[in-house]
Order: structure tokens, then sequence, then C-alpha cells
């Protein structure tokens, strides 16, 4: 998905809604594998989950710190979920649940709990490809997963402010 910057709007139209469409495939998994483990281990690892979409204005501002170089193929970040679970056994085992769906291909990771940022920000981050069937064609997705604890949210909530 090569996009300019400078492209039309039916063409942001069409990259929200296919980010939008992965975000819905995300979520709905997460949600299912959260009601699986109900169902086998009385117990929900997940808390909640957020979705979020970048806006166009702040894909704009990046794409210009980045000198108008990029394309939105190559920003990691456009669509992000964060799954907040109780504990960090939690988060570990909601990441392999994920990285076990078949059609999901993790690009990459950082764990910053094991390896926290110089200021403290703790959180597990999956950069992963979801597809987003089109009725012509399949674009594979990229989305960013946060996995954290209560505790390390309300902790990057506040440092964020």
């Amino acid at each position: 998905m090569e996009l300019r910057v400078d492209s039309d709007i039916d063409s942001w139209k069409e990259v929200i809604l296919i980010y939008n469409s992965a975000l819905k495939q995300i979520s709905t998994k997460l949600e299912i594998l959260n009601d699986e483990f109900q169902h086998v281990h009385r117990y929900n690892p997940i808390e909640h989950i957020k979705s979020r979409i970048k806006t166009s204005e702040s894909i704009v501002k990046k794409l210009k710190r980045h000198g108008y170089e990029s394309t939105i193929q190559n920003m990691n970040d456009i669509a992000g979920i964060r799954v907040i679970c109780s504990f960090t056994s939690d988060i570990y085992r909601i990441a392999e649940m994920i990285s076990n769906q078949s059609d999901i291909k993790v690009i990459s990771v950082k764990d910053y709990i094991v390896n926290p940022k110089p200021s403290g920000y703790k959180s597990y981050h999956m950069l992963v490809t979801v597809p987003v069937y089109l009725s012509d064609r399949i674009v594979d997705t990229k989305v960013e997963i946060q996995i954290r604890t209560v505790a390390m949210d309300f902790w990057a909530s506040l440092e964020h402010k």
C-alpha cells in the first residue's frame, strides 16, 4: 500500500478503512481468546482493550519530521491496540496466544518489561500484520499491539502527561 502525503481524500479514506478493519480483526481475536481462556481456566487474562488509529494530521506531522521521504507503508504505528491485563505473566501468555494465530505474522517484538526504557517505561510491544480481506484483494496490514498490566498502564499515562 503505497500512499504519499499529497494523496487525495479517497486514498486517505481507504487507508483508514483498511486499518480500522485490521483493528477489528485483532480485537475480535483477542476477545475470543479471552472468552476461551475464561471457559477453560475460569480466569480472564485481559482486563480491557483499547484501540486507536493515528489521525491524518498526526501521520502528516510524522512524515514531515522524517522529511516526507516515508510513505504510510513504512509507518508501523498507524493502527494500535493496547491490551491491559492484571499480571505480568498474563502479558507473556497473551503474546504467545497472538503469536500462535495462523493468520497473524509477528514482524518484531520489543520487551520493555525485561529491558525498561531509561524513563522506567514498561510494556510489551508486538508489531504484527493481519490480512484484511477486501472485495478485490487481500491487504496485509500492520498493527502495533502493546500489552501491559494495569499498573504499567497507569504509570505510562502519568509519564505521558
